[in-house]
């Protein structure tokens, strides 16, 4: 797996050991509580790398699927299942995640920056 040093990821979160070396998590990025990040799909046989940018929040119960990349600065909400690709400074929500809001700034861990 490809963590940053700076990134953190709580105890309850969960990352795909079926292909491990698909997971890359840039720096200072939180994974909370129950999120899940899927390097693998098996209903497609599919193995491929999920990215997720730095200074990004994942929240809890989030799930992302196997070979998306989510840009900087992203916010994704609690429960929100995503399986596009999300473009940086932005927050997503919902299932399947849609864009909620665009052009924004984070700070450490994801934390929106109200500038």
């Amino acid at each position: 797996m490809d963590i940053a040093k700076s990134a953190r990821i709580s105890f309850g979160a969960k990352l795909d050991k079926t292909n491990p070396s698909g997971v890359h998590i840039g720096n200072e990025t939180y994974i909370t509580s129950g999120a899940i990040i899927f390097t693998h799909d098996f209903a497609r046989g599919i193995h491929a790398d999920t990215y997720i940018g730095k200074r990004c929040f994942i929240g809890a119960n989030a799930i992302i699927m196997c070979g998306i990349t989510i840009g900087d600065n992203v916010i994704i909400g609690g429960g929100s299942v995503v399986t596009k690709n999300v473009p940086s400074n932005c927050i997503v929500a919902g299932n399947p995640a849609r864009i909620v809001k665009e052009n924004i700034q984070t700070k450490k861990f994801g934390q929106l920056d109200n500038i």
